[in-house]
C-alpha cells in the first residue's frame, strides 16, 4: 500500500521537475532567439508556469499549513504580475523604436546604433 506522504511527494516531485522543464525552456529561449521582443515573449510565457509549478509543488510537499498559504499568495502575485511586466517591457521598447527582427534583417544589423529611429527614449507608453 502507498503511503499517503510518499504520494504527496511524488506529485511535488512532478510539478516541480514539470517547473524546471518550462523554466530551463525559457533560459534557452533567452539564448536563442534573434530579438528582444521573442526573448520577452519566452521570458514571460515559460517561466510564469515553471514558476508557478515549481511553488505549487513547493506547497504540496508542505502539505496544508501557513507556509503553504504564503507560497499561493506569491503563486498569484507571479500570475498576475509577470504578465503584466512583460506587457508594459515589451510596449515600451516598441514605442521608443526599438527595432523589430525580420528574415531580411539579422541580429548584428539590428543592434547598430544607426537603427534606432529618434535618438531618444517616449517615456509616455499610455498614448
Amino acid at each position: 500500500m502507498i503511503s499517503c506522504t510518499f504520494l504527496q511527494e511524488m506529485i511535488a516531485a512532478l510539478l516541480m521537475g514539470l517547473g524546471l522543464i518550462f523554466l530551463v525552456g525559457s533560459m534557452i529561449g533567452m539564448l536563442r532567439l534573434p530579438d528582444f521582443y521573442s526573448r520577452v515573449h519566452a521570458s514571460g510565457n515559460s517561466e510564469t508556469l515553471g514558476t508557478m509549478l515549481v511553488f505549487l509543488g513547493l506547497a504540496v510537499y508542505n502539505g496544508v499549513s501557513i507556509t503553504s498559504a504564503k507560497l499561493l499568495i506569491i503563486l498569484m502575485f507571479i500570475f498576475l504580475g509577470n504578465p503584466i511586466g512583460s506587457h508594459i517591457l515589451t510596449k515600451a521598447a516598441y514605442k521608443t523604436g526599438h527595432p523589430v527582427w525580420t528574415k531580411k534583417r539579422l541580429p548584428e544589423e539590428i543592434m547598430s546604433d544607426g537603427d534606432i529611429k529618434g535618438g531618444e527614449a517616449n517615456a509616455d507608453i499610455h498614448s
